[in-house]
């Protein structure tokens, strides 16, 4: 009986009408879904920051997946900001994975375990893909430890 609830509860999470409200930057988003907005910081990637270079193009390529399409996103735990972590699915097509592929955002390999990513962010490089066309991108975590004041979570 619990597992039944548990399963109707995922189904039904699966069909709602959730939408975006704001983009943050690349790699966190403001949910609106049935009364309840919440911030979704999209796990396995590190987008820049907005004031960071690149970081305005990276948050419209977001957008651009995103605005007035059909999502869907599964919390997975928070993070020392509070924020849920999460996947999140643009159109049917997984958010993460299109911000890595066309060089938008990096692999957080410090906090994934999806490896995947890894050769996919290294064939954006090697195609000069987004972010990739500078000769040496900053890494936003370093971007992040050098303006520690920049940043608003």
């Amino acid at each position: 009986m619990r597992f039944l609830g548990v399963l109707l509860l995922f189904i039904s999470h699966g069909a709602q009408a959730a939408s975006i409200a704001y983009f943050y930057d690349g790699d966190t988003v403001r949910i609106e879904d049935y009364g309840q907005t919440f911030k979704l910081r999209i796990t396995d990637i590190d987008a820049p920051e907005r004031n960071q270079s690149y970081g305005l193009k990276s948050r419209r390529a977001l957008m651009k997946l995103c605005s007035n399409t059909t999502i869907s996103y599964q919390v997975i735990g928070l993070d020392k900001y509070q924020r849920k972590l999460g996947k999140l699915q643009c159109n049917q097509q997984d958010a993460g994975l299109y911000m890595v592929q066309s060089g938008h955002a990096w692999f957080a390999e410090h906090y994934s375990t999806d490896h995947a990513l890894l050769l996919t962010q290294q064939q954006a490089q090697q195609a000069k893909l987004g972010l990739w066309k500078a000769e040496k991108p900053t890494p936003p975590w370093v971007w992040r430890k050098n303006h520690p004041h920049a940043t608003a979570k």
